[in-house]
């Protein structure tokens, strides 16, 4: 079995998915996905180019936020930290600089599968917006995240569109827990499945982006989007159709590293 990156570029497995976008139902208005930008601000793209934003990260620190490892390459963020120069970014509309950069040590190795993982480093701490806890329970079988993205949409009858660089969000029910977590997009034409009213998977340039975990004391962040399976009847043009299957890192088993890292004197 092959997983792809929306990013085109192939992990071990994986079609890894770049710049953010929502894939959605072909039965509910897009604008029941679309969510204003100050919603989720601890969600940033790491860059722009034209309409398309490339990469997400999310807060989860006053100073470190998480991204796919492979977004590094993907965007001036590696370059421009190997020259020794800080990479800005916009977080809730002001503007951050990274200067670090931590990839999981099994991303290039032969540890299978890789662990698409990075961890960024801000010189100055973040105040607002309040950082978004990494979840430590294994506990994310069945349960259902909440995806954010920008860029591609796309309906589940026919795959990914077009890009429009509008902020939206989807909800997925994670159906396996092992190394990563994985969803399937159910297509509700289909009789016996469970399809959530926003059902909804990634599009073309979400690496890096959150799933969440809602509880009543507020949001987790339980995994990070790597891509998408790579079935028989994969392409990249009709990536995100029904039955397309995510995947994302699975935080709660890299919990450890993460807290070492932050917890760390940089």
């Amino acid at each position: 079995m092959k997983i792809s990156s929306v990013l085109s570029v192939c992990l071990f497995g994986i079609f890894a998915i770049n710049s953010h976008g929502i894939i959605i139902r072909h039965d509910v208005a897009p604008g029941e996905y679309a969510v204003r930008s100050s919603e989720f601000p601890q969600v940033f793209f790491l860059e722009q180019r034209g309409n398309s934003k490339i990469c997400g990260a999310t807060l989860i620190s006053a100073h470190w936020a998480l991204t796919a490892a492979h977004c590094v390459s993907e965007t001036l963020l590696g370059s421009t930290i190997e020259k020794g120069e800080e990479f800005q970014v916009e977080i809730s509309n002001s503007e951050r600089n990274i200067d670090l950069i931590i990839i999981h040590p099994d991303f290039v190795s032969q540890h299978v599968p890789e662990v698409d993982l990075a961890l960024l480093h801000f010189g100055e701490e973040v105040n607002f917006p309040k950082p978004i806890p990494v979840n430590t329970e294994s506990n994310e079988l069945g349960e259902i995240i909440t995806l954010v993205g920008w860029g591609y949409f796309g309906l589940g009858t026919v795959g990914r569109q077009y890009d429009d660089g509008s902020k939206r969000r989807a909800q997925n029910r994670v159906t396996r827990a092992d190394q990563q977590l994985r969803t399937v997009f159910d297509d509700p034409r289909i009789s016996g499945r469970e399809t959530l009213p926003l059902e909804g998977t990634l599009g073309l340039g979400d690496s890096g982006g959150p799933a969440f975990l809602e509880y009543s004391e507020g949001l987790v962040i339980a995994g990070v989007s790597v891509g998408e399976v790579e079935g028989t009847e994969f392409s990249e043009e009709s990536q995100g159709q029904y039955g397309s299957v995510a995947v994302f890192e699975r935080l709660s088993i890299h919990a450890e590293w993460i807290n070492s890292v932050i917890n760390s004197d940089y």
